[in-house]
């Protein structure tokens, strides 16, 4: 890398590689899944084109990322490698610990609802449903998110088709909210549209958390 902090500690080395600006962004959008250089700099709007050029040359440098070819192996995507893909639980933790940030809404920044996904996976990670299976829809800025609750936890995901007891369409603060734990059914039910069986969205949404290491955020 170009620079380091000179520092012999984990956080310090980790933060040569990762820590300049853009790169963790750059690593979020790759959790989604390998995407090409177009879909990059579309999803970072923002960054300059040399410089996501540079933060891309870097990211593989340093073994975070990896080119390929296309399925149809007519373009080059960029992906995460095994090491690079490591990167998901601490951008987990980083996620949860943003919440107090996050629950006062957009405001002028902008939002894409595939960030919501990543949200919701990392805001579910340790919650056990007790005693009851369910699968919801969350839409949001007319995109579907579904959650299913299973025996071993909450599964994110986008719709297959398959049959949910309840729909949520709400904004993208609220959902946060309501899966963080800072926000209920009953306190948000006069500011969403929910159709269905609400105890399935009770059932999602107030799941218990199961980990020790996973607090309910504060409210704010």
């Amino acid at each position: 890398m170009s620079r380091d902090y000179g520092q012999y500690c984990g956080l310090a080395r980790a933060l040569d590689v990762i820590g300049d600006r853009w790169n963790l962004l750059i690593v979020r959008q790759l959790l989604l899944g390998p995407a090409r250089y177009g879909d990059l700099r579309e999803a970072l709007s923002g960054i300059a084109t040399n410089l996501l050029a540079g933060r891309l040359r870097d990211l593989e440098a340093a073994g975070v990322i990896e080119r390929r070819l296309s399925e149809g192996g007519n373009a080059i995507t960029y992906a995460l490698t095994p090491w690079g893909a490591e990167l998901r639980e601490p951008i987990n933790g980083l996620i949860r610990w943003s919440t107090p940030l996050m629950i006062r809404g957009p405001e002028d920044d902008a939002f894409r609802p595939e960030w919501m996904l990543l949200a919701l996976e990392a805001l579910f990670t340790g919650r056990v449903p007790v005693g009851q299976t369910a699968a919801v829809n969350v839409s949001v800025a007319d995109d579907c998110i579904q959650l299913r609750a299973t025996p071993t936890g909450i599964d994110v995901g986008l719709p297959d088709g398959r049959d949910v007891d309840a729909v949520l369409s709400a904004e993208a603060a609220i959902v946060l909210g309501l899966a963080a734990g800072v926000l209920t059914i009953d306190a948000i039910a006069p500011a969403v549209a929910m159709d269905g069986d609400i105890a399935a969205l009770r059932a999602i949404f107030e799941a218990p958390r199961a980990m020790a290491g996973l607090a309910m955020r504060p409210s704010i």
